[in-house]
């Protein structure tokens, strides 16, 4: 694709990279074939294509956002499915960040969306104040008929109580042999998930230690910023960014670190991505990439790096079940691991069947459900469909967001792939299965 950026503003980091990304459009359309958004509204405009001709037009022409960008950018799920399918390598992914970083800078929201907006920013990224918040909406679910739509949604979504946290709160988690550990990482607990899901690190910090590993919580960690990284607050997201590398960078030099372990997708994707971030700045750039170069998925971690110890009759009768394995978005395009989790499930010695079309968003992609929630229901339901077409005893998955926005659908329980594994390497039976 021709571009038209002037030296001056080819001068500025993020439109110099931008540039380079838009040279590598061949304007084929492959990437609009995958685009949940464009196969569900047929819109040039709302898939892949259209939108790169959005952004290009605003950054070319110093252009501020308008109304109709806005809507076309905000209904783009940040799925990353279009990267695995374009055959020019284009980083849409980076693109459509630094669009979106253009949109917060230069258009001013009718005041509800910047108020919601603002809420999730400050809400789901703080565990403190995603308590506080949760504490008050359960007195308004019986009224949430009243709300606005989004509002509505974000009240169904939100749970009533929290499921009690089974391990202490510390900083270490020493390995099977404290004096002598097989590795030592440092483990990502997240902010939504540490609340509303703790048997997900839970189930983490059990499976490494039983197999000899350390683990490390460090302090000060609570968010990998990718929340507000997506809303286009870079700012607030830089700030998450720089405190995670510091913090994890010093303890990678003071005692060592083997990998950094996320066990949400999403945030995986992120951090993954700290070193590209911080590509021009001087005192961050080396830390920033080796932050990256260490975060590993807890399945990629485990499939390449540890030797499980997987107990043969585990459960009564040889009962194998019927696994379908959930691809997150950011796990599968945005991470590029697909096969490693679902080796380790057919290590169990269950039967794991990938869902049909299972290349598809389930309409979560962090904020977007309570965003765009209509579009996001609809692609619920055609994973809800595509999930029971193949019956299922339960669901298996690598992120909290895809959990969460799946179990609204369906009565057919719902794991994180770690618990499963933890299971059938000696730990406890997930709560979810207990009943089947």
């Amino acid at each position: 694709m021709e571009t038209n950026f002037s030296k001056t503003q080819l001068k500025n980091i993020d439109n110099k990279s931008s540039e380079k990304i838009l040279r590598k459009c061949v304007h084929c359309g492959f990437c609009n074939a995958t685009c949940p958004t464009y196969n569900l509204l047929g819109d040039e405009l709302d898939g892949p294509r259209g939108r790169i001709y959005l952004i290009k037009d605003m950054l070319e022409n110093d252009k501020p956002a308008n109304e109709k960008i806005v809507k076309h950018i905000d209904r783009c799920l940040s799925c990353y499915s279009c990267m695995t399918t374009c055959p020019s390598g284009v980083n849409y992914m980076h693109l459509i960040d630094h669009g979106r970083s253009h949109i917060e800078k230069t258009y001013k929201r009718k005041f509800g969306d910047r108020f919601l907006r603002n809420l999730l920013s400050k809400t789901l990224s703080k565990p403190f104040n995603f308590r506080i918040i949760a504490f008050f909406v359960r007195f308004l679910k019986p009224l949430k008929f009243f709300f606005p739509e989004k509002i509505k949604k974000m009240i169904s979504i939100m749970p009533i109580k929290f499921p009690r946290r089974k391990l202490p709160k510390k900083n270490i988690y020493y390995a099977k042999n404290k004096k002598k550990p097989a590795a030592r990482v440092a483990l990502l607990t997240g902010c939504v998930q540490r609340v509303i899901s703790p048997q997900i690190n839970e189930a983490t910090i059990r499976l490494l230690n039983r197999h000899n590993i350390e683990v490390i919580v460090s302090k000060g960690i609570d968010c990998c910023g990718s929340l507000n990284h997506h809303l286009g607050k870079s700012d607030l997201a830089n700030n998450s960014f720089k405190k995670n590398i510091l913090i994890w960078h010093e303890e990678y030099l003071a005692n060592g670190l083997d990998a950094i372990i996320t066990n949400t997708s999403g945030c995986g994707t992120t951090v993954k991505d700290y070193g590209f971030i911080f590509r021009a700045d001087k005192d961050l750039k080396k830390k920033a990439k080796k932050i990256s170069e260490l975060t590993k998925d807890i399945t990629e971690y485990l499939n390449n790096k540890v030797k499980l110890n997987f107990i043969e009759d585990l459960v009564p009768n040889k009962k194998k079940y019927r696994i379908a394995y959930h691809s997150a978005c950011s796990m599968q395009h945005g991470q590029k691991v697909h096969n490693e989790p679902i080796n380790l499930i057919k290590k169990t010695g269950n039967d794991v069947i990938e869902i049909p079309e299972g290349h598809l968003c389930c309409g979560s992609a962090g904020t977007y459900n309570l965003l765009q929630s209509d579009i996001a229901q609809k692609l619920l339901d055609d994973k809800i469909k595509n999930i029971e077409k193949i019956k299922p005893q339960f669901i298996s998955t690598g992120n909290i967001g895809c959990i969460t926005q799946i179990a609204q659908g369906t009565k057919i329980p719902i794991l994180h792939t770690v618990e499963v594994i933890d299971w059938y390497t000696g730990g406890p039976m997930p709560d979810a299965l207990k009943k089947l």
